[in-house]
């Protein structure tokens, strides 16, 4: 399962459609950058035109859906990637999980431009339709269910013999995949409802957000245990916490991992 944030689902939509970023030049304000029509990303450069263009594919897999139908962030990452595995070559997050039956979640779907252009695709049919713009603004021709989500991601917690989480970074998603245990946990007590217990056996975190500024995206595992997401050292549980920036240590995992697996193919 993936958990991600909605802006990098997004610009990774984006790349595999075949368009680009660019690096930052640091001389250039970021007011000159809007009115040139591009969007900074850190020291990188998305161009409006790349996200008017992937707006335009997600109208033409938002045409083919089913009205009818309740939907949920991990349903439309699906659709999205079915259409870039018929249309496209090129790598990328939602092709690849698609092609792999990988189910890709966005918790904080409203909060990145797949959830604009999904309102945006809204307030065109409402208009479409004659409704006045007061109406349209609050109109809801696809049904959108984040609930769902939820549902999902507990059943597939549910048929694991052990759970383990690999984070990279912070936002909602990082505590929203962990939400799981205290979820079927409530379920269970309140509702009496006969659920297995769910904890996170294992854990890596990269991060650089320390828990001494008291968010969410600093929480040690440690605290966790306390919240019953995770088993305890003292239980089985095993877990890395790396204080760092992805792009330095990410990198690094990746190459220790594959030296490991030509060593020892198979394991």
């Amino acid at each position: 399962m993936i958990v991600s944030t909605g802006a990098l689902i997004a610009h990774g939509f984006i790349e595999t459609l075949g368009r680009v970023h660019y690096k930052y030049p640091e001389e250039v304000p970021d007011r000159m950058l809007f009115q040139q029509g591009y969007n900074r990303i850190y020291d990188t450069l998305e161009m409006e035109a790349n996200l008017d263009y992937a707006e335009d594919v997600f109208g033409q897999v938002l045409e083919g859906l089913d009205q009818g139908q309740v939907w949920s962030s991990a349903a439309i990452c699906r659709e999205l990637g079915r259409y870039l595995a018929e249309h496209s070559e090129a790598p990328g997050i939602l092709r690849n999980a698609y092609l792999n039956e990988v189910p890709v979640f966005i918790p904080a779907f409203t909060d990145s431009e797949l959830g604009l252009d999904l309102a945006v695709y809204m307030v065109r049919r409402a208009l479409a339709a004659g409704r006045p713009i007061s109406e349209a603004l609050g109109a809801a021709s696809l049904q959108f269910n984040p609930f769902l989500d939820l549902a999902a991601y507990a059943r597939h917690a549910l048929t694991a013999r052990k759970l383990g989480i690999f984070t990279i970074g912070g936002g909602v998603p990082r505590n929203w995949a962990q939400q799981v245990a205290p979820y079927l946990d409530l379920l269970q007590t309140r509702l009496q409802l006969d659920f297995p217990e769910v904890r996170f056996h294992y854990g890596v975190r990269i991060c650089p957000e320390p828990a001494h500024w008291g968010g969410l995206s600093g929480c040690t595992f440690k605290e966790g245990v306390s919240w019953g997401k995770f088993v305890s050292t003292e239980d089985g549980g095993r877990f890395a916490e790396v204080l760092s920036d992805a792009t330095i240590v990410w990198p690094l995992l990746i190459k220790g991992v594959s030296q490991r697996l030509k060593k020892n193919p198979g394991k």
